[in-house]
């Protein structure tokens, strides 16, 4: 049938095209017109929604990471001693010798003297570095960092940590100790009682042994009014608030026998030979009986600049623990 007779057709059933209509029966596939008949296709991906990052909330606030408290200078102070360019020091050391004898007013028998010695310690001195590029620094501010405040509370850190270790154990391979290693100290005994399990009571009298064994060193010079400093691991610490059936725990009644304790908590003695508990007479007849020693704590050198980067060395320097008096510590091990 002709195209113009199906225009017709359908004028007579009320169906009126435009005039310029002539062609109704070839197929729409034919013209062109691509897309009209074909499954609509993509050139970009599929949508898969926003970006992830547009709707990321980023806290402005720094969380720090937690460390473990740097405790060794509260035992027995801190103090410096020297500086950057000391390499050893002498500690000048008296000791009264007096012999007597029989009065006689021509007798020239007894006599009265001192020894002087000079105990040496060596220093040791360490150094870190920090260093940050322009574009780096840029990077970093983008994803809201201080990059540099960052990197010198790190470095400022690292030394505090490294200067703590070595108030406790010293320095390998120099005259630098620690306060758990120095030569001079009297060995810890093997602890009687388990703090984790035992009762108040129990633990307050294997503490009790320990402020005797610390009299006993002294002469008595150490009593029940001298300042004590009770060193230990934060577990055994906590071991001393377990109350017994009368609500009394081992810390109330060592506070109570001795009302100038003081308990230090030091996660480092927290060992894998056993939990050790050091007692402490840090100051006796107004002299020190140690000090953590000092060069330095941190000397920060000059910022060098390069073409497109910066570094800063940091420095410090120790003596380890200092002790003077090591009949005034009393240790067990193993509690």
């Amino acid at each position: 049938m002709r195209d113009s007779q199906v225009i017709a057709q359908l004028a007579a059933k009320g169906v009126i095209l435009a005039p310029g209509v002539k062609n109704v029966t070839t197929p729409l596939a034919q013209f062109a017109m691509d897309a009209a008949d074909l499954t609509p296709t993509l050139i970009g991906t599929p949508n898969a929604g926003i970006p992830a990052y547009l709707t990321t909330y980023v806290d402005p606030k720094v969380i720090e990471v937690l460390v473990a408290p740097m405790k060794a200078a509260e035992i027995v102070g801190e103090s410096k001693k020297g500086d950057w360019t000391t390499l050893t020091a002498a500690f000048i050391q008296a000791e009264p010798t007096t012999e007597v004898a029989t009065y006689g007013d021509y007798s020239a028998d007894g006599s009265s003297g001192a020894n002087v010695n000079y105990p040496q310690r060596q220093s040791y001195h360490f150094q870190t570095w920090t260093r940050w590029g322009e574009r780096e620094l840029e990077m970093a501010g983008a994803g809201r960092v201080d990059l540099a405040a960052q990197l010198n509370y790190s470095s400022a850190l690292g030394l505090s940590k490294f200067l703590n270790a070595s108030y406790l154990f010293g320095v390998s391979g120099l005259q630098n100790y620690g306060l758990t290693n120095d030569p001079r100290l009297i060995a810890p005994v093997a602890a009687t009682v388990n703090w984790a399990t035992g009762v108040p009571e129990d633990i307050f009298n294997s503490v009790v042994t320990q402020f005797k064994q610390l009299q006993s060193q002294t002469q008595g010079i150490v009593d029940q009014e001298t300042e004590l400093h009770l060193a230990m691991p934060p577990t055994a610490s906590a071991d001393l608030n377990r109350v017994n059936t009368y609500g009394l725990s081992a810390a109330k009644l060592l506070l109570d026998a001795v009302p100038k304790l003081k308990i230090i908590t030091v996660p480092e003695y927290d060992t894998a030979g056993g939990r050790l508990v050091q007692m402490w007479a840090p100051r006796v007849e107004g002299q020190d009986t140690a000090t953590c020693g000092f060069t330095e704590k941190m000397r920060a050198h000059a910022i060098e600049r390069y073409s497109s980067y910066f570094r800063q060395k940091k420095s410090a320097g120790t003596w380890g623990a200092i002790v003077w008096r090591p009949a005034c510590m009393a240790a067990q091990l193993g509690v």
